[in-house]
């Protein structure tokens, strides 16, 4: 059997079946170059392994078996990232209409009416002074954490962690009106 491995032989395999399997390839990849590159991985593992084969083995279907599940392998992975890349374009989607929904529940008169100011002053009359003193400077006078940082003589650190106090109490304390949120927070 092992002078039908030899490199006459597989030249005449190459030469009878090449072109054919790439059609083959083609049919299902619609790529003529990764049609190409699994008809050539095929053979090049057929000629490898060629010398511990059954003797029974029939080259052709050997050959196209690999150029098969090479293609099979192929269209699997399409088929993953058209379901990542679907899932994605889902949440952005929503992210868009929720962002939407989130815009045409805003009422600007209920934003700055007295009810959401009031839960606003009692949230942060909760908090210690420093901190209400440090979101006052943020978010009412404007000032940079690095501006803050240097006038209360506290480290860039200590500010950012009062800011995000104060606003993990004010989520917490507007929570009912989850719409306005974002709204509110430019606002300040």
């Amino acid at each position: 059997m092992d002078s039908f491995f030899d490199i006459q032989n597989f030249n005449r395999l190459f030469n009878e079946y090449h072109e054919r399997f790439i059609r083959f390839a083609i049919s299902y990849v619609k790529e003529r170059q990764t049609a190409e590159d699994f008809v050539s991985e095929a053979f090049a593992a057929f000629w490898e392994n060629s010398p511990q084969l059954p003797p029974d083995t029939k080259p052709p279907a050997y050959i196209l078996t690999i150029v098969k599940n090479k293609c099979l392998n192929h269209l699997q992975h399409q088929q993953i990232e058209q379901r990542v890349t679907s899932a994605l374009r889902d949440h952005s989607e929503w992210l868009l209409q929720t962002k939407i929904s989130t815009l045409e529940a805003c009422d600007p008169d209920f934003l700055f009416s007295g009810e959401i100011q009031q839960i606003i002053d009692s949230t942060l009359d909760q908090l210690p002074k420093k901190t209400q003193q440090i979101f006052r400077m943020s978010r009412v006078e404007g000032f940079s954490y690095s501006v803050i940082a240097k006038k209360m003589n506290l480290s860039q650190k200590s500010i950012e962690y009062h800011i995000s106090k104060a606003l993990d109490l004010l989520r917490e304390s507007l929570k009912d009106f989850l719409s306005v949120i974002p709204i509110l927070f430019i606002l300040f």
